[in-house]
């Protein structure tokens, strides 16, 4: 089922939803974005950009590379799904487009796809181990930054776990991440074993890419009931 709406363009020189700012009226050097949905002026990682495909279908554009005029649609499973079920992204193109309904589910599965693919990278890197002992050891040796666990692993093995990085924090120790954004088949999965179920991984690069994912997943999801937050800081 598609929404179509007025034929017609956005001025070539504008990105639909940007707001311009800085002297003069010029832009600023990362613009804030206007979500077509709610209006809301955000930060443009708090926002998906979305394209329109050669066959006028709406796709997402979560690395903000493709080509084309994008528009913006908070970081919401509840938005996206407003925006499809609406005619939100014919009215901000200013011209016919096709909408799939099931937008908001595949813009999900996008985003856990990229979590996946960037704990995969790391692993690929040799910053990540797996295992309950390598990870509390890890733990013990200050050596994590980001501490993933299953989301359907159990509860045991968890708490454990995050009680051995509250008390390493407490010795001093930098801050330690926690995401539970992955079940155990994707875990397994990122990593090339089987019943992943604890993982780490060591400061760096890809450790900052896993929480953005992580951070964006986790935001997108809590307005369907999702897993609870990811990427925040055990506290000591």
């Amino acid at each position: 089922m598609a929404h179509s709406g007025a034929k017609g363009t956005v001025p070539p020189h504008e990105e639909a939803g940007s707001v311009p700012g800085g002297e003069a009226g010029g832009p600023l050097p990362d613009p804030s974005r206007t979500c077509i949905v709610t209006r809301a002026v955000l930060a443009k990682e708090d926002l998906l950009r979305f394209v329109v495909a050669p066959d006028h279908a709406i796709v997402p554009d979560l690395a903000g590379k493709l080509p084309g005029r994008g528009v913006w649609v908070s970081c919401s499973y509840a938005a996206v799904s407003a925006a499809a079920a609406s005619n939100a992204f014919a009215r901000s193109l200013k011209r016919a487009v096709s909408v799939p309904l099931d937008l908001a589910d595949r813009v999900g599965q996008l985003l856990e796809r990229r979590l996946i693919e960037a704990l995969a990278l790391a692993n690929k890197a040799g910053a990540v181990i797996a295992g309950f002992v390598k990870v509390e050891e890890a733990l013990g040796r200050g050596a994590v930054h980001v501490l993933l666990h299953a989301s359907d692993g159990g509860a045991d093995g968890v708490e454990k776990l995050d009680r051995k990085a509250r008390a390493v924090q407490g010795e001093g120790q930098s801050t330690i991440h926690v995401v539970r954004a992955m079940s155990n088949a994707q875990l397994s999965l990122a990593l090339g074993r089987a019943n992943v179920v604890h993982a780490a991984v060591a400061r760096g690069g890809t450790s900052r890419n896993i929480l953005s994912e992580a951070g964006r997943l986790e935001r997108y999801r809590s307005t369907r009931g999702g897993i609870g937050p990811s990427g925040r800081g055990i506290k000591a």
